[in-house]
């Protein structure tokens, strides 16, 4: 069922799950999904995540035009716009600011998609875009080249970016990802230094693996 109201509420309760979880604090980070061809729904500005009922969310129109919805939308409108503008296959987009993927881009230490085999085959290669000021055009600027060919960005100092066919996708890649960081971080510290990744033969054979 993808009826408009089952995606308002789709959006709503993603919002829920990223402020229960602590991945995003108050009213930052933001959330959209695709309408139809013409259309998107995207959370509003100002509002904390938790807070948020189906009748808050906005539909914006291709430009990012608001058409429906009061108050205005997200600052980052133009980075979701973005992602749907070079991907016709994602149909949502999660963007927050989990604390400990961001403090990997703070410390300058890629995130290392290669380490963990579920990370790898439901994920890939998650790149960290350089930093952009937030709620500038710098931002889809600094996705734009990325995106095509990723489910997953860090934004250097500004969390997360994630993609998918349904917001719950798209949330959950955000969730596995942040839990990925947590063990990176504490195998990095154990090792004293950073983690071995999976052997070049291991990651063919999941590539191989996530073809079938």
């Amino acid at each position: 069922m993808n009826s408009r109201m089952h995606l308002r509420e789709e959006v709503v309760w993603v919002c829920r799950r990223l402020a229960e979880k602590g991945l995003v604090a108050a009213s930052d980070g933001n959330v959209s999904c695709r309408l139809d061809s013409n259309y998107v729904l995207i959370t509003p500005g100002g509002r904390h995540k938790g807070d948020l009922e189906c009748a808050d969310l906005l539909v914006l129109d291709e430009t990012g035009m608001p058409v429906e919805g009061p108050g205005t939308p997200s600052s980052e409108l133009r980075m979701h716009l973005c992602v749907y503008e070079n991907r016709p296959d994602v149909e949502a987009v999660v963007h927050a600011h989990p604390p400990m993927l961001t403090a990997l881009t703070l410390a300058g230490l890629p995130f290392c998609a290669e380490l963990l085999p579920e990370v790898w085959l439901t994920i890939g290669p998650v790149p960290t875009a350089p930093y952009a000021t937030p709620s500038t055009r710098e931002v889809p600027d600094a996705v734009r080249g990325l995106i095509g060919g990723h489910e997953a960005l860090l934004l250097e100092r500004h969390g997360s970016l994630t993609v998918g066919r349904t917001v719950r996708e798209a949330c959950m890649r955000l969730e596995k990802l942040e839990h990925a960081a947590h063990i990176q971080f504490y195998a990095h510290l154990l090792k004293n230094g950073p983690p071995d990744p999976l052997r070049t033969e291991d990651l063919l054979k999941l590539q191989a693996l996530k073809k079938q």
